[in-house]
């Protein structure tokens, strides 16, 4: 097993307990405060925390994603690391009827889970998918939007996520993400441990490493911005360690250059 493949599997099985055993499954560092009060903290809304079924909301992320997206009725939403639902059932909303969401997760126990929370709400235009965010079960060019809250920072090989992004959007088609940044190199200490990496530490890139791949990929209009107010719950994550000096929340927004047509098949409909 390569080193890529080892961090996967650290990672599927973390979340594969959080799944089955709940959010405090682990979660002494990072991205696992706990559903309510840790969402309410991010920016999410009493009314967005009462609109999905009890256990949709995981209290995995690092900040919302749907403050960013600017969702428009009738438009096609990917999330990446779709966990429970919680952020596809949100846009469910935004999207209406004529619109689609799509899931991706590489957890089977999350598909399952995230699956009958859509089904409890009785949400057609959403659905599930088993699969890798470097490797995404999407055609090409048939999403407007692509989410993501607190998920890239556990791929190994981020490049990889990005151009898959950019091959899934559409002309035009945006970023909205929400992740966990390195703000300067980590104790070793926490480089190779499992539960740091499962934990949002480990595993976060730079901002200069995000702007550089997202440039180099093709995107236009790259906004890596650094919330420093996060500092205030990432020192939670590892008590009195100072992991706040470390990583950072930020939001990532970004744009596949170009402008959809109503000659694409991808603006008619197009297989996703």
């Amino acid at each position: 097993m390569d080193e890529h493949e080892r961090i996967r599997e650290t990672v599927r099985e973390h979340y594969g307990k959080v799944a089955t055993q709940g959010a405090s499954v682990g979660c002494a560092p990072g991205c696992c405060a706990g559903p309510t009060d840790a969402s309410r903290k991010l920016g999410y809304t009493n009314d967005d925390l009462a609109a999905v079924p009890e256990g949709a909301d995981l209290g995995l992320g690092c900040g919302n994603p749907q403050a960013i997206a600017g969702l428009r009725e009738g438009e096609t939403v990917l999330d990446l690391g779709s966990g429970a639902g919680f952020d596809c059932l949100l846009a469910a909303r935004q999207v209406g009827p004529t619109g689609r969401v799509i899931g991706v997760d590489m957890t089977p126990d999350m598909i399952t889970r995230a699956r009958e929370n859509a089904r409890r709400l009785d949400v057609g235009h959403v659905e599930f998918r088993l699969g890798e965010i470097e490797r995404l079960p999407v055609a090409d060019r048939t999403v407007d939007v692509i989410m993501s809250n607190c998920v890239i920072n556990l791929a190994p090989d981020k490049r990889s996520v990005f151009a898959e992004a950019m091959r899934v959007l559409k002309p035009g088609g945006r970023l909205a993400i929400a992740d966990v940044v390195n703000l300067r190199p980590l104790p070793e200490k926490w480089r190779n441990d499992a539960l740091a990496l499962a934990g949002c530490v480990a595993g976060a890139a730079s901002v200069e490493e995000i702007e550089r791949t997202l440039a180099e990929l093709g995107f236009v209009d790259v906004a890596v911005t650094v919330r420093p107010e996060s500092a205030t719950f990432i020192r939670d994550w590892l008590p009195d360690s100072g992991v706040e000096n470390y990583v950072a929340s930020a939001t990532i927004e970004a744009r596949k250059p170009g402008a959809a047509s109503c000659c694409e098949p991808s603006c008619c409909g197009g297989a996703a």
